[in-house]
């Protein structure tokens, strides 16, 4: 159960961030695995994932805890840390990725939303990239079609928030990232929207 006194966020580096690994790749497993993502998950993939971010000079790992335990994540770093398939869209629209920032994913328990973290992710990453001099920020979601057979009644997709928070979806701009989904065998490729928001 939930407590109900006030989520710490705070940024997780050097042997804090090394520390935590385990714990952030079991966290973006666990919120992963529900829709729209569906992610099956590997521990493995996730160490080697997180750990880039111990090695890049701009990144920023935020962690959320409920007293010691860490029941929420988001990183960010600059877009010429991350694989290349992550900045060949932005490539290919003539844009430098040397100007963006980019938000890797923030994840919380499902007990937890609703008090506030996901704008205190969003404003620490974009202070971060503000500090860092970075003209924009993106991230990217994955678009699963409405009639998806996972699809919870209830879901309610996230694009209000971040239209709220200044993001906005960029026409035409999509790539197209490969994991395992839940009860999969094997990975398959899935369309992902990219996402902008003007730091200027």
């Amino acid at each position: 159960m939930a407590g109900s006194s006030a989520i710490a966020v705070r940024d997780l580096t050097g042997a804090s961030l090394i520390d935590a690994l385990d714990g952030l790749a079991d966290l973006r497993i666990a919120v992963f695995r529900a829709f729209p993502y569906l992610y099956e998950g590997d521990r493995a993939y996730e160490r080697d994932y997180l750990s880039a971010y111990a090695e890049s000079g701009g990144a920023l790992v935020a962690g959320a805890f409920d007293g010691d335990r860490l029941v929420g994540a988001a990183t960010a770093a600059p877009m010429a840390d991350h694989a290349a398939e992550f900045a060949a869209p932005f490539r290919d629209r003539g844009m430098d990725i040397a100007d963006i920032y980019y938000f890797g994913e923030s994840v919380l328990l499902p007990e937890y939303r609703g008090r506030g973290v996901g704008h205190a992710f969003f404003d620490r990453r974009e202070a971060r990239a503000r500090e860092l001099g970075f003209a924009h920020a993106s991230f990217c979601a994955v678009i699963r079609p409405p009639d998806h057979p996972a699809r919870p009644t209830d879901y309610a997709p996230l694009d209000p928030f971040w239209r709220r928070r200044g993001f906005a979806p960029v026409e035409g701009m999509t790539g197209a990232f490969g994991w395992r989904d839940v009860g999969d065998s094997v990975e398959t490729q899935h369309p992902m929207q990219f996402w902008l928001k003007s730091l200027r």
